[in-house]
């Protein structure tokens, strides 16, 4: 499909290891599917980074024109603790300790993922099926690999068989892992193993009778494999070959090696013409980590209520933080990070509202068409989000310059100038004008500094009662105050 001003869209392909130029298999029309979460905790942020990633994907992909389905699951079930094919279900655990029906933690989560998502102005995905509601699909593809002999039951339990796979296909192409280091590098099974290799992995466990949720099988009660659901439910929803599978970079091994070689065992044919990996993201230079504190979750930036960061910030300006990174990037947040992100989002956003008021000339002395051409270059090219972005400023800089009539502009540049900015800050890249809205006497400021001086002075007469009343007031109005070593600080929700 030919794009703006007949330029190809390239995407980098995890599976090729290399850009390739974009091409549907159905003309016009795109199917993807994307890993969603384990809903057995509030959704982390890194998660909702390569949730982020694809959502401005699939913004592209509808801006262009094409007729996308994309499809992204709940996994509510079968996700072992230690994501491999030993330990509790994550969400079986979570209801024990809870004392609660497992469907009930994933009622919980699922709600705090959805709510998340809309906080950062997500497109729901067309279709969001559940690991639980298909089932009977899983069992059927077990039936197909077991009569391809690509797998073998085990007292109750089925298993998925690399060995025998890897006899007629590549199994690690995908993750560019070779099977005989994997079989050198791998402990022997222990006496008490099911499986017949230690690179088997599970298409379906038996559930010890202390195991909550569980479905009947030909094989006994059990429930499904981690893997297993994901193939279940892409092949239903875009059928034995579709264009794009996505997820995060740790989910390329064992996850979506495992998905490859169930769907060529099943169907005796490559699932996915293009993989697409978004990259982690750190903390303060480290890995996310609960257990070292090193972590925090979305709604405390959006409320500052953490130890890590001096104030909160919008939504807004945490998308457009993850925006400015390429989504194969890994990318660290921390404080200064975020600041300087809030800076830009509010001359972006205040060169906007500065484009509605400057005056227009007969003729223009900035190229729009090539500008605009470069936004498109820089999307094209795999979605380059830090380029376009670049250009964004780029922009921002001469509309300054137009409004210090310094240069000019003509109506019909002004008109589109204007459109292609809304396109791509608030269609592609799905930003909101969360910017503290100012005036030309700054008078929200004044007032805000009055407010904080009087909530000081209470505090310091010790009447509490006062300051809380300031601080309630402003928070029903969706103005919250932080107080930090430099003093009080607000924002705007």
């Amino acid at each position: 499909m030919q794009l703006y001003n007949n330029q190809t869209l390239k995407v980098y392909n995890s599976l090729s290891g290399k850009k390739e130029i974009f091409e549907p298999i159905n003309d016009s029309h795109i199917g993807m599917y994307v890993c969603g979460p384990t809903v057995y905790s509030n959704v982390h942020l890194g998660n909702c980074r390569t949730f982020m990633s694809f959502d401005m994907i699939f913004r592209y992909f509808r801006h262009l024109g094409y007729k996308v389905r994309y499809v992204r699951n709940i996994t509510d079930a079968g996700h072992l603790e230690n994501d491999a094919d030993e330990g509790e279900d994550k969400i079986a655990k979570k209801a024990k300790l809870e004392q609660i029906e497992p469907m009930e933690v994933v009622q919980r989560y699922t709600v705090d993922f959805h709510n998340t998502l809309q906080k950062f102005n997500f497109l729901p995905p067309s279709i969001e099926p559940t690991a639980t509601g298909h089932i009977i699909e899983q069992i059927e593809i077990i039936k197909e690999i077991l009569e391809k002999g690509f797998a073998y039951e085990t007292n109750g339990s089925v298993y998925f068989n690399v060995l025998k796979f890897s006899e007629s296909n590549e199994y690690g192409k995908l993750s560019g892992r070779k099977l005989e280091d994997m079989i050198t590098n791998t402990r022997e099974l222990t006496a008490q193993s099911e499986k017949q290799n230690p690179q088997d992995f599970a298409l379906w466990k038996k559930a010890e009778p202390q195991h909550i949720m569980r479905w009947p099988s030909p094989w006994g009660d059990g429930f499904p494999g981690w893997h297993l659901e994901c193939t279940a439910m892409s092949t239903k929803y875009l059928g034995e070959t579709f264009d794009i599978h996505g997820g995060g970079m740790d989910l390329k091994f064992p996850h979506h090696e495992c998905e490859i070689a169930q769907a060529e065992a099943s169907t005796g044919k490559s699932p996915v013409k293009y993989w697409m990996h978004a990259n982690m993201l750190t903390l303060n230079g480290k890995k996310m980590s609960k257990s070292t504190g090193n972590n925090i979750y979305p709604s405390e930036i959006f409320s500052g209520d953490n130890e890590i960061l001096s104030k909160a910030y919008t939504p807004s300006v945490v998308r457009f933080f993850m925006m400015q990174a390429h989504y194969t990037s890994i990318l660290d947040l921390s404080d200064d990070a975020l600041l300087a992100s809030e800076k830009g989002y509010n001359r972006l956003m205040d060169a906007m509202g500065t484009l509605e008021k400057v005056d227009t000339d007969k003729t223009s002395s900035f190229d729009v068409d090539a500008w605009k051409q470069k936004c498109y270059d820089a999307m094209n090219d795999d979605f380059n989000t830090p380029i376009l972005i670049a250009n964004l400023f780029d922009a921002v800089k001469h509309i300054n310059l137009i409004k210090e009539r310094k240069e000019n502009i003509s109506q019909e540049d002004k008109n589109l100038l204007n459109n292609t900015l809304k396109t791509f800050v608030y269609d592609v890249l799905g930003l909101e004008n969360q910017a503290i809205i100012k005036d030309d006497s700054n008078t929200l400021g004044g007032v805000m500094d009055l407010l904080i001086e009087l909530r000081n002075q209470a505090r310091a007469n010790k009447d509490f009662a006062t300051s809380d009343q300031i601080r309630d007031k402003l928070t029903d109005l969706g103005i919250q105050l932080k107080d930090g070593k430099d003093g009080t600080t607000f924002s705007i929700n």
